[in-house]
């Protein structure tokens, strides 16, 4: 197995096969390599993918992608233990052509978007695990696999290995990341009949729903919850930062099985199989966790780069984009027959300049805020559904009356100023 490729891929979840594919389409000899029985088995993700970072790789991919529903709604949900306060947007126009986004099964999505890898010209390995970059005079020379005589060498590797990266660790791009910068995310599939899911979200047939959950959902801590429609299936999640679930002493299928059993979500779930169970950590330390991009002969896309927006739960988008983004660099460097990191930093200053810099850098102190300021999660989120109880029920008050009510109620539980202090605090890092 000891060749020599112009470019080896780790990973075939969607930076990897982005990275594979354009590079393989473009004239490149490409090994992607993954180290699951086939790509998608060992990849998770809330299940939504973007419409218009996938269709810059493979235009109208959508007509022959194995894609479940196009989403026509996004809803939005804050959550306290029996109640919510909803809000969101339905848009008939994201149900046509060339569509918005789609919900997707990566088990299907990632097997197909690799095959047209393949398709192009490149070589996939799967059931391979990477030990080791080969590293010589402080220059990525290829990797180390676990197959007999499994050396193999490259102009350039591509580290699309995962959130908690081996190999960017072993060459020293980042350290342990610390509990706060990775969510832990728990999601079971559960099959539910076509018809029986187009009545409790009312939708027609391909039309989809995305549901984003606050608050309840996960107990008060930092974190989310999902719930998006497949074809006949529904994908349920919920993740809280590895921090915030080692101080709550949560167990995640625990925090799982009260999702699925809290008033406002049953409802929508009752009657279905749980048919697959998946656990995955998440990247969410954004700017400020991003590690060393690129070095000699190497580049780190996607979750391996901590590319992951967590205030608007957007990754895949960002990993196919960083992926096309190495390709393009990759491609330039051979042009000039140079793959130092001077020749490859390209990638780097581009990905910065992206929209993925520049929303990452717009949100770099919102995780670590929220962590350090737990009453947002734990006390505004529950006084939110208490101030719209209030207001909507009919007792005879005037309205003016309830503001001043649900005014006094937020103001006398933490007092104005800290009211004012954590406005500001919040809107400084979300601005």
């Amino acid at each position: 197995m000891s060749e020599k490729f112009d470019v080896i891929v780790v990973g075939a979840g969607p930076a990897g096969t982005s990275c594979a594919y354009t590079c393989a389409k473009n004239g490149l000899n490409v090994l992607l390599i993954e180290r699951g029985e086939y790509p998608g088995s060992k990849n998770v993700m809330g299940g939504v993918l973007y419409r218009k970072q996938m269709e810059d790789i493979i235009p109208e991919f959508w007509k022959e992608a194995p894609l479940e529903r196009p989403v026509i709604e996004q809803r939005f949900w804050v959550m306290d233990k029996e109640s919510m306060v909803s809000f969101g947007y339905k848009g008939l126009e994201w149900g046509k052509e060339p569509y918005n986004n789609f919900t997707v099964l990566r088990a299907k999505f990632d097997q197909w978007f690799a095959k047209k890898a393949v398709e192009v010209g490149a070589l996939l390995i799967n059931e391979t695990v990477v030990t080791e970059c080969i590293v010589e005079n402080g220059r990525v020379l290829g990797v180390r696999t676990d197959r007999p005589n499994g050396d193999v060498y490259a102009d350039v590797v591509v580290l699309a290995d995962g959130v908690n990266s081996l190999l960017g660790k072993q060459l020293g791009f980042h350290k342990e990341f610390k509990p706060d910068e990775v969510a832990l995310t728990v999601m079971e599939v559960i099959n539910l009949p076509k018809d029986k899911i187009n009545d409790r979200f009312n939708l027609e047939d391909n039309q989809g729903c995305t549901v984003e959950i606050f608050g309840d959902s996960t107990k008060g801590n930092l974190g989310t919850a999902f719930l998006y429609t497949n074809k006949d299936s529904l994908n349920l999640g919920v993740g809280t930062t590895l921090s915030s679930m080692i101080k709550a002493k949560m167990k995640p299928y625990d925090l799982l099985e009260y999702l699925k059993n809290h008033p406002m979500v049953k409802p929508y779930v009752d009657g279905g199989e749980p048919v697959e169970y998946l656990a995955h950590l998440i990247p969410e330390g954004g700017y400020n966790s991003i590690p060393k991009l690129v070095g000699n002969g190497v580049i780190v896309v996607g979750d391996a780069a901590h590319l992951v927006n967590a205030i608007h739960r957007e990754g895949s988008n960002m990993a196919m984009a960083s992926g096309k983004m190495a390709a393009e660099a990759i491609l330039r460097a051979k042009e000039k027959g140079m793959f130092d990191e001077e020749a490859l930093d390209a990638y780097r200053i581009n990905l910065y300049n992206s929209f993925i810099g520049k929303d990452l850098k717009k949100y770099k102190d919102a995780t670590v805020t929220f962590e350090d300021h737990p009453q947002y999660f734990k006390e505004y989120l529950p006084m939110v559904n208490r101030a719209a109880s209030k207001f909507f029920t009919v007792d005879g008050t005037s309205k003016r009356e309830k503001q001043k009510e649900i005014l006094r109620d937020f103001t006398n539980e933490k007092g104005k100023m800290n009211v004012f202090k954590d406005m500001y605090r919040a809107w400084r890092v979300m601005k």
